[in-house]
């Protein structure tokens, strides 16, 4: 901490502008600030107790059931699988292969207009086909 005794000329009494920045009290300001934070972050945090049940590994030798894709090209054709179906037999030839609780992956050309692919994703949910997941592949790397 320093002081001015001296003006740079002038009488003797003459302290002159001083144009240095005091910082104290910027640093006692930011000192309790931080105190405030440390003890009011602890009280934020809420905890909540949840049960969830243990992890179980599949048997040796199980494997997982395979995705059900529906593709769309980009002239509009539709398949599940490998298997061609249209916008009206979708809900049928869907409900036919898995369960509606089961998840469908969407994948489409990069050329399929939007009304193509929100036509389907919206006869699946009218069909009650909820769990709807879009598959994005990149091809250039």
């Amino acid at each position: 901490m320093g002081a001015k005794l001296a003006g740079s000329g002038g009488s003797k009494y003459s302290l002159g502008q001083n144009s240095d920045i005091n910082v104290t009290p910027f640093v006692d300001i930011l000192l309790v600030l931080l105190i405030i934070f440390m003890v009011a972050v602890p009280m934020a945090t809420v905890s909540i107790k949840l049960d969830l049940p243990p992890a179980v590994p599949p048997p040796p030798g199980a494997k997982p059931k395979e995705p059900t894709f529906i593709s769309i090209s980009k002239t509009g054709d539709l398949f599940i699988g490998g298997n061609a179906t249209s916008l009206d037999r979708l809900g049928a030839d869907l409900s036919a292969k898995i369960d509606r609780n089961e998840a469908v992956f969407i994948r489409a050309d990069r050329e399929v207009h939007y009304k193509d692919f929100m036509g389907v994703v919206n006869q699946l949910q009218t069909d009650g086909f909820y769990k709807v997941a879009l598959v994005n592949e990149n091809l250039n790397g």
